[in-house]
């Protein structure tokens, strides 16, 4: 049977064939896996699909508390840290994304060997007590150790448990399926940015700590209970487990794998940007801080739909060329609304249109990295190793910004322009990686404008 020169050898899983691009022979394929080997179906168990309930929870508390954490980004600047520059308290809310993204490859290569369960109570207690910490904090440094060490660390172990699981079910609906997954985290981040600001007002800070912690409790024991791994039809490798498969730089080789993770670094420098920016721009230019947080309401809200929507058309046209599509239009949003319209009707429009644009950070990021995964019992390591890039660009990302938006002319038409330009040039790189990247997939890395349904 000839090879695929784009999809290395090793795969153990039926649903490689699913993700072989139109027009190429599918390597190793087995079109009655699911029949034969009594393992449970690919995209219709209901074991699967509790997966997605319980991967909906994971996400709602992890990538959606990281979502609107520029809520506090402009409550810490004016209140308990209000004597430190932007850029010094950007570094709280940069470090824990960062953090986020840095425990995939520690908790991924754990999660093959060990499956979702123990990963999730381990994130649940750094997460869920992080919160607690921060209740109490006072200081620069305890707000840091807490939020973006402690809580960080566990919503990473929750985001990859909770994604990595759910991968495991699915093959020719797996954009849907992570794409419903990742509108928890839009649902996360929309009630986050709306009812925590009330909070802080009507009960304090402690208090609004301790009650989202209390929420995030709750909905982690439904996620312990629901997330489920696919069984494989070759069990986990029984090895002696090294520190080195912490850290899986072995697996980003030059190919898809490698070009894919260089372009989510430069997408990743930029997407965040607004995120945490538009908040604190809104409230410089007295639109007031209710007015204000409805901003990141409103994006969160939107891009509920551009978390779904991506990953079902993905299924359909290719999940390469999807992610081009939304990042482009996530760039032309940049360029067009966000700098051309610097006053409060441009920046509600911007915030509608981006939240749409740019929730494919969530949902089809881990479906390109499971579709380029040579081996889905592995799924865990790969998804670490392509996050172990992407993990610098959102450490460093946000006190650039934050510098960038202080040497903006505060007497100019818009003080927050160069802040701007570099949140889209970053995300413009980024769309020639992922046409890289598809190029690599499908073995012509040399044609970048050749496509297919990929």
């Amino acid at each position: 049977m000839p090879k695929n020169p784009a999809v290395p050898g090793g795969m153990r899983d039926a649903e490689k064939a699913a993700d072989t691009p139109a027009g190429m022979p599918a390597h190793n394929p087995e079109p009655n896996r699911n029949v034969d080997d009594g393992l449970p179906p690919l995209d219709r168990a209901p074991r699967g699909w509790l997966a997605v309930v319980g991967g909906f929870a994971c996400l709602f508390v992890s990538f959606g508390w990281i979502t609107c954490i520029g809520v506090f980004q402009a409550y810490y600047s004016t209140h308990q840290l209000r004597e430190y520059s932007a850029s010094t308290v950007g570094w709280i809310p940069s470090a824990e994304t960062f953090l986020l993204f840095l425990g995939v490859p520690i908790f991924g290569g754990l999660f093959d060997r060990l499956g979702p369960t123990v990963i999730l109570i381990i994130g649940t207690v750094l997460h869920v007590g992080g919160l607690l910490g921060v209740a109490n904090c006072e200081t620069y440094g305890q707000f840091f150790a807490a939020q973006s060490i402690v809580s960080a660390m566990g919503t990473g172990a929750i985001f990859v448990a909770g994604t990595s699981a759910v991968g495991t079910w699915f093959s020719a609906r797996r954009g849907l399926a992570l794409g419903i997954v990742s509108a928890g985290s839009a649902l996360g981040a929309v009630i986050g940015a709306a009812v925590i600001p009330v909070l802080f007002d009507r009960i304090g800070f402690p208090w609004t700590m301790r009650a989202v912690a209390l929420t995030y409790f709750v909905l982690m024991v439904v996620a312990i209970l629901t997330t489920t791994r696919r069984p494989q039809a070759t069990p986990p490798s029984r090895a002696p487990f090294r520190v080195s498969q912490l850290i899986p730089v072995s697996l980003l080789r030059p190919g898809p794998v490698l070009i894919l993770a260089i372009a989510c670094f430069f997408y990743f420098l930029g997407v965040f940007i607004p995120y945490n920016y538009i908040v604190a721009e809104a409230q410089d230019a007295g639109d007031g801080e209710q007015a204000s947080n409805n901003l990141l309401v409103i994006l969160s809200a939107t891009s509920t739909v551009g978390r779904v929507m991506p990953g079902w058309l993905g299924d359909r046209y290719g999940r390469f060329n999807v992610t081009i599509a939304f990042t482009f239009f996530s760039v032309f949003l940049v360029l067009a609304v966000w700098i051309a319209a610097p006053w409060r009707a441009g920046r509600i429009a911007f915030a509608a249109l981006y939240g749409f644009g740019s929730g494919t950070f969530v949902s089809m990021v881990p479906t390109l990295i499971a579709q380029v995964c040579p081996d889905m019992s592995k799924l865990g390591l790969y998804l670490g190793a392509v996050y172990l890039v992407i993990a610098p660009s959102v450490l460093i990302a946000q006190p650039v910004a934050g510098v960038l938006a202080e040497v903006g002319d505060r007497n100019g038409r818009d003080p927050y322009v160069w802040l701007k330009v570099f949140c889209a040039l970053a995300m413009l790189v980024g769309i020639v990686g992922f046409i890289a990247a598809r190029a690599s997939y499908q073995g012509h890395a040399r044609k970048l404008w050749k496509s297919g349904k990929v």
